[in-house]
């Protein structure tokens, strides 16, 4: 009879441990077809909006979008297509199967998922699309969750985000009082020797604790960066605030047949205790 010791699996063990040491993880998609699909849907928005046809290479369309659409144009085309891509049914549960093992490791098999998946379009030397440094629980949001971060090209160095260290996180926050006057600009240069710009190439998932202090910075690097991103949770971990809650800012999306059942279960009169 062999005798397990642990409850993971060794692949399970691998992925958790880095998750712990770095705050998040770079993976392979699960279904790189699902992928394409998912960028050729956004590739047809915006074409539809720009009256132009499909082209046949839909990374250069991409990369090189700033060249054929003005930036004072980009905010409202990136809206239509936030909303244009959040009413496919299948857009949703698709996004999901791209991470899906690697967020069921590392957040859990019973599920909440953000009810609208965001859209990112920053393009080469732009300041007008930055996200300055911030941490999502500051905002009201619950902490037991991570954020799976897709991008739609290649997103390298300045491209991509930048995220600071768990170890450097934990002694900055409980440092925050030293630098509360000068806010988060304060914060931003007291840490950028320390942060960390995540590599994460085209075909990749980025799965990261929104824990940590994170954003962007001006894009210096040659193409358009595409990225979208959602947030998972456990389905009964805490939910903070109203806005934020479940049954609004988060669905569920795998609640398990057990869970189901004892949620429609109701004691008989007298039984109650």
């Amino acid at each position: 009879m062999n005798h397990i010791e642990s409850f993971y699996d060794d692949e399970e063990l691998v992925i958790t441990e880095r998750f712990f040491r770095d705050g998040y993880v770079v993976e392979k998609v699960e279904d790189s077809s699902a992928l394409n699909a998912v960028r050729s849907h956004i590739v047809s928005i915006v074409c539809e909006q720009l009256g132009c046809k499909m082209p046949h290479d839909e990374d250069g369309f991409l990369n090189e979008i700033h060249e054929r659409l003005p930036v004072e144009q980009l905010n409202d085309v990136r809206m239509q297509t936030y909303r244009n891509m959040n009413e496919s049914s299948w857009f949703r549960p698709t996004y999901f199967k791209l991470a899906s093992k690697t967020l069921q490791t590392l957040v859990g098999n019973e599920l909440a998922m953000q009810n609208k998946i965001n859209l990112s379009i920053q393009y080469p030397q732009d300041e007008s699309s930055l996200l300055g440094i911030h941490s999502d629980s500051f905002g009201g949001e619950t902490p037991f969750q991570s954020v799976c971060w897709l991008p739609l090209v290649d997103c390298m160095r300045t491209k991509s985000m930048y995220i600071l260290p768990p170890k450097k996180n934990q002694e900055t926050l409980r440092n925050l009082s030293t630098v509360k006057e000068g806010g988060m600009a304060a914060i931003y240069e007291k840490v950028k020797k320390d942060l960390i710009f995540l590599d994460v190439p085209y075909g990749s998932v980025l799965v990261f604790s929104p824990n940590l202090l994170h954003g962007n910075t001006v894009n210096a690097e040659l193409g358009t960066r595409w990225s979208m991103n959602c947030r998972f949770t456990g389905l009964f971990t805490p939910y903070r605030g109203q806005e934020k809650k479940l049954g609004a800012f988060y669905l569920p999306i795998t609640a398990k047949p057990v869970t189901r059942l004892g949620m429609n279960f109701r004691y008989p009169e007298g039984f109650d205790n």
